[in-house]
């Protein structure tokens, strides 16, 4: 069990439909070892489901850089898992845990964590509901549009009075400090400042979750598991095509009887020439912006942090085949 905590901090729960949380006085506990954990956590079961927030935190995350701190948020308590300190061991002894479809992980935007925990430890994160992509859906089932590349951050998704409403100014402060000096969170002992930075990237997930899944109508919950599945794998690329990844959730029954079937969502990988992943951007992302608005699909690309010289879609299987030609295009034009 963890031991007697020093940190404290308060975690907001649901209460009855339409009224304010309830803040709960929560400890907070740097596990240097497995059996820091709780059980249940441990030794995933359907008996003993669970609904968690989770986080990384590290150098440079992806598949290079240094993982340092996974955060889990439990309803009365949030756990800081040390990968300095627990080094590989303690990572891996959560392997079942971020595999596992009996416990939901609330994460915002999946993917360099999954990269880094893929790469660097062979975990394959498994059911996320990533509260990026349910934001997006909810504003999309409720008629509003966005720009292809106006993603909510998760400081705005804390602000939005419809999920948590509040104000997340503290996050800015760690920017800085993690510009002035990106190792930030690879030293020990753990600051109060680091802890509290660790655990307030978390503790809010669970009632965001709450007040997301509210709105949510059956099309856009399975909209939200594929979608998550296809992000958590996309940067994963490796030479087997994610056959050893968990299979995509298929259409259900309901909604293949009420007439509007939603279309197969897939994850497709272009390969584009080396040097020439400028051209296919253009000018301040012009190109990829065409693109990316003439099709209702996600298009990214791994920047700095790579993979290099490739570009994922993930979306409708239509949607995904036209942006597929349209970059094909825009590859041949360059010869």
């Amino acid at each position: 069990m963890a031991s007697s905590p020093s940190h404290h901090t308060q975690i907001p729960l649901a209460s009855h439909p339409g009224g304010k949380p309830i803040d709960s006085v929560v400890p907070i506990h740097i596990v240097t070892d497995a059996s820091q954990l709780p059980a249940e956590f441990l030794d995933p079961s359907p008996e003993k489901q669970l609904i968690i927030g989770f986080d990384c935190e590290g150098v440079d995350l992806c598949r290079h850089g240094t993982l340092c701190i996974l955060q889990l948020a439990f309803p009365d308590a949030i756990y800081l898992v040390d990968a300095i300190q627990g080094g590989e061991t303690l990572v891996i002894a959560c392997k079942p845990a971020l595999e596992s479809s009996y416990i939901t992980k609330v994460i915002h935007d999946c993917k360099r964590d999954s990269e880094a925990l893929y790469f660097q430890f062979g975990i394959k994160l498994h059911n996320v509901v990533d509260t990026q992509i349910t934001y997006s859906l909810i504003e999309e089932q409720e008629g509003r549009r966005r720009s292809p590349d106006d993603y909510i951050s998760f400081v705005g998704l804390l602000a939005d009075p419809r999920y948590c409403g509040i104000s997340y100014e503290e996050k800015e402060e760690v920017r800085v400090l993690l510009r002035q000096d990106p190792l930030f969170w690879t030293y020990r002992p753990l600051t109060e400042l680091m802890v509290r930075a660790a655990a307030d990237d978390v503790r809010f997930l669970p009632y965001i979750y709450h007040n997301m899944m509210e709105k949510m109508n059956q099309r856009s919950l399975w909209y939200l598991a594929v979608r998550g599945a296809l992000y958590c794998r996309c940067f994963c690329i490796n030479d087997n095509d994610y056959a050893d990844w968990p299979p995509l959730q298929p259409i259900p029954d309901n909604l293949l009887v009420q007439g509007d079937v939603p279309e197969e969502e897939i994850l497709s990988i272009l390969d584009v020439p080396p040097g020439k992943m400028g051209r296919i951007i253009g000018r301040r992302g012009s190109s990829i912006l065409a693109i990316k608005e003439s099709c209702n699909a996600e298009i990214l690309i791994g920047g700095s942090k790579g993979p290099p010289d490739k570009v994922f879609i993930i979306g409708p299987v239509k949607q995904v085949r036209k942006a597929e030609a349209m970059l094909r295009g825009r590859m041949l034009e360059m010869y």
